[in-house]
């Protein structure tokens, strides 16, 4: 066995042992520190750190080519809503009774399935039709239209649905349209208009809510952008008539006289009722609020996008539920009351039936107290 001089007894194959090692290393420590940039406790080399700062200004840049696409295509929404709108004026005039449809209008390609729903829908009320038949309260030729058609559209809907008190009902009983108007061709800001019949509530006939919309990227939360999105919203002044606002009820309250020997009075006291006609009243968004307030306006921000993107354009099939079997988008709402008020009161029945809708007799009427 030969004897180094220089007295290094280090192995070659050692040497690149070694440096494999170094390397692998190295690796470790900018996989370890990538996944903890977060709050790291070493920071990345300055040349890794250099680096992201260049893919970040190109992702900043394809999201900025991504925001100039989503205002392109709400130009588009607007441009074919007015080639809709023909379609959709007729539609009202069909469910409002004012126009009736010829025999080849109502000839259906899928008829065998469609009449098999049609017969299911059926058998759910036969017992009541019948019964109203031959009450004659009600006939084939003396029912125009489809009656409750919005109600019934926004009952099949759970996140519109949810929100319909029972002493809603008579009111929407008169809502004869809903329909979106875009403020320009830009397809940006928007109004909901909700059309009324004449009614023994309040003498508007169309309730709007009005909404801006923004394609604009965040400056400071630039990569948190997903297209278009709502600002700002605005509701309208519900004009009650006399004693028929049901967004507020009179309750009695037992009152102790101040300095009287045990004497009792009866006062009276309005206070909030809940109501869908709430939703007409939303709160400021450019003033600061607490976190319930915000999610107050989130929850209504995404229930406008609904009935503009979703529920008008289909609105039928909405109302013969086709469209809900595969609709799970936005069902449940943070800032709502869930299914267990629903199950308390013995409104959480799904089964919600276009057929009971349309035959059933006058709804009940909203009791203050």
């Amino acid at each position: 066995m030969s004897h180094d001089p220089t007295g290094d007894s280090t192995d070659p194959d050692e040497e690149v042992g070694d440096t494999g090692d170094v390397q692998q290393n190295l690796k470790a420590m900018v996989q370890q520190t990538l996944q903890q940039m977060q709050g790291a406790e070493a920071p990345l080399p300055p040349a890794i750190r250099r680096r992201i700062k260049a893919l970040k200004r190109l992702q900043l840049a394809t999201t900025k080519l991504e925001a100039a696409f989503f205002a392109e295509v709400q130009e588009l929404e607007a441009k074919y809503l007015l080639q809709y709108q023909p379609w959709l004026d007729k539609r009202s005039d069909i469910v409002n009774g004012k126009y009736e449809p010829t025999d080849d209008e109502c000839v259906w390609e899928n008829g065998d399935e469609d009449d098999e729903e049609g017969q299911g829908a059926q058998s759910k009320s036969e017992n009541e039709t019948k019964a109203i038949e031959s009450s004659g309260s009600a006939s084939d030729k003396e029912i125009k239209g489809i009656p409750g058609f919005w109600l019934t559209t926004l009952r099949n809907v759970d996140l519109m649905g949810d929100m319909i008190e029972e002493c809603d009902e008579p009111v929407l009983e008169h809502l004869t349209d809903i329909k979106v108007a875009y403020v320009d061709t830009k397809g940006l800001d928007f109004t909901l208009e909700y059309h009324f019949s004449e009614n023994d509530y309040f003498t508007n006939k169309v309730l709007t809510k009005s909404y801006t919309v923004s394609c604009d990227v965040n400056s400071e939360e630039p990569f948190s952008y997903e297209g278009a999105y709502i600002k700002s919203g605005k509701g309208c002044t519900i004009e009650w008539k006399k004693g028929k606002n049901i967004t507020v009820k009179i309750v009695k309250k037992k009152q102790k006289h101040k300095g009287g020997r045990g004497q009792t009075r009866t006062v009276q006291k309005t206070v909030p009722n809940r109501s869908f006609f709430n939703t007409f009243s939303l709160p400021d968004a450019s003033k600061d609020g607490d976190d319930d307030m915000a999610i107050q306006l989130s929850d209504d921000f995404a229930r406008a996008e609904f009935l503009r993107d979703r529920l008008i354009p289909k609105a039928i099939l909405f109302f013969t539920g086709e469209a809900l079997e595969d609709d799970d988008d936005g069902q449940q709402f943070s800032g709502e009351e869930g299914d267990e008020d629903d199950d308390e009161n013995g409104d959480g029945d799904d089964s919600f039936n276009p057929q009971e809708q349309v035959m059933k007799s006058k709804p009940p009427e909203c009791k203050n107290q």
